[in-house]
């Protein structure tokens, strides 16, 4: 004997709701877990851009912590004044959605780096030195690849807030072998050294085509991505808007200052 349809449908329904049931639940089970592991994420990333990490190297996500509590500073700023503002969660901050909620984020005009709107609050990250000083400080960064937003973070040293100490895109879908090479250990040893801006205080810094020379011969250009033209200039693009007056120009400003 054959069920009827009215059962088919039933039983249908009834498993569909045990299964939403069960995947909500894992879900939310399963959550606290993520944003630990979204953080630690965040730190290994830092750590790399900062030099205290190597490319490759196995750390527990204890020694990660541990590395990371003992040498980093988060702070969040206020994007349109560069002032420091205390009311962020910096352990579940996430700056892309800051960057795409409304009730967190505004337009701003069009720009090479094709970035349409900017979070309000935005995490930066000073380096300690071993005296407890600062030494580096490490800004988000994002813009546009040939195929993807490239994101990633940018280290200055504190001694000018004009020499790089570190580059590093940690999320990307680029061409492996052409714009991947953004994750190249050889092409991103090449940016330590270079400065950001002229003597006129304008960012200069730029990825050229083909060989740029040593940091002494070109101080503001860095080798070019073989046959990744576009992908090239989307990182001359984010590092031209976010470095500038539209974005870090007034947080700059103030700390060169003080």
């Amino acid at each position: 004997m054959q069920p009827s349809n009215a059962y088919t449908v039933g039983f249908a329904a009834a498993i569909c709701v045990v299964a939403s049931i069960f995947v909500s639940g894992s879900a939310v089970a399963l959550k606290d877990r993520q944003d630990a592991n979204k953080l630690l994420d965040r730190q290994k990333k830092v750590l790399l851009v900062a030099g205290l990490m190597e490319e490759g190297e196995k750390l527990s996500p204890e020694q990660i912590q541990s590395i990371y509590g003992e040498r980093i500073v988060p702070k969040s700023i206020d994007m349109k004044t560069g002032e420091p503002v205390d009311d962020v969660d910096i352990a579940s901050y996430d700056m892309k959605k800051f960057s795409t909620d409304p009730a967190t984020s505004y337009e701003i005009e069009e720009n090479v780096a094709k970035v349409k709107r900017l979070p309000e609050d935005v995490l930066v990250y000073e380096v300690t030195n071993d005296a407890g000083g600062v030494d580096q400080l490490i800004l988000p960064i994002s813009g546009p690849g040939l195929w993807s937003t490239l994101r990633g973070y940018v280290s200055l040293s504190t001694s000018d807030y004009n020499t790089v100490k570190g580059l590093i895109f940690y999320s990307h879908a680029e061409t492996p072998g052409l714009g991947g090479e953004i994750d190249n250990p050889g092409w991103k040893a090449k940016w330590p050294g270079r400065k950001i801006f002229n003597d006129k205080g304008e960012v200069a810094i730029r990825v050229v085509k083909g060989a740029a020379g040593s940091v002494s011969e070109a101080p503001h250009a860095v080798d070019g991505l073989s046959g990744a033209t576009l992908t090239s200039n989307g990182v001359t693009k984010t590092l031209q808007f976010w470095l500038g007056d539209e974005a870090f120009g007034p947080f700059l400003d103030r700390v060169k200052g003080s």
